[in-house]
């Protein structure tokens, strides 16, 4: 087992969960953002690590956003959750291929591309805000790794629920969606709604002078 010794990690664990609510979320420069986390093997028991889940998804909703990964709260372990209700405009839902998905746990997520397509979206992230910026990312991925409860998982994920993933787990290897962003788009959050809210980001790469990913 990696990372912090157990006892240190359940006051970590502890000193957070007693303290105000909803969890503050890291911003990037803080170390922890950028240090592969250590894999959950049992640490917390049951109890402790349901509460840092729901607590996780209450600092998720009142961000709001549709993912957060425990280093964003700075808490060093290969944990995260996800949650998308979906709520956008038609025309945005069909090119991005943004379905609803329920809440979800991931413990020690890892994925893999299935098949050569990518897709290239604006994406931001609650632990850089105020800012967005052009990832290209694999359209399907395969992800694999535990639920909540320690039962596997190894299913597909497609379309925007594959971004969500991708997104997540790259946190946890200390990876900010910025390291994979095409610099030139970056924009801030007022900007985008202004100009480049559109479902795709044709008109941005001519406007910003940056190519669209392949």
């Amino acid at each position: 087992m990696s990372g912090l010794p157990a006892t240190e990690l359940i006051a970590l664990v502890d000193g957070l969960l007693e303290g105000p609510r909803p969890l503050p979320i890291v911003v990037a420069g803080d170390p922890v953002l950028r240090r592969p986390a250590a894999r959950y093997e049992g640490q917390l028991g049951d109890e402790r690590l349901g509460r840092l889940v729901a607590a996780l998804r209450e600092a998720m909703h009142a961000a709001p956003g549709v993912g957060l990964a425990a280093p964003q709260v700075g808490i060093p372990l290969r944990l995260a959750v996800i949650e998308d209700p979906a709520e956008v405009a038609d025309d945005v839902r069909q090119a991005r291929a943004r379905t609803p998905q329920p809440f979800r746990v991931l413990v020690n997520p890892v994925y893999e591309p299935v098949g050569p397509r990518r897709a290239a979206f604006y994406e931001g992230c609650l632990s850089v805000p105020g800012w967005q910026a052009v990832v290209a990312r694999h359209e399907t991925v395969r992800l694999r790794g535990q639920d909540g409860s320690g039962s596997e998982i190894d299913e597909e994920f497609t379309g925007w629920p594959a971004r969500i993933v991708q997104h997540e787990t790259d946190h946890l290897a200390g990876t900010l969606y910025l390291d994979l962003a095409e610099t030139r788009s970056l924009t801030g959050n007022q900007a985008f709604l202004d100009r480049w809210s559109q479902p795709t980001p044709e008109t941005a790469a001519a406007e910003l002078g940056f190519s669209m990913p392949e």
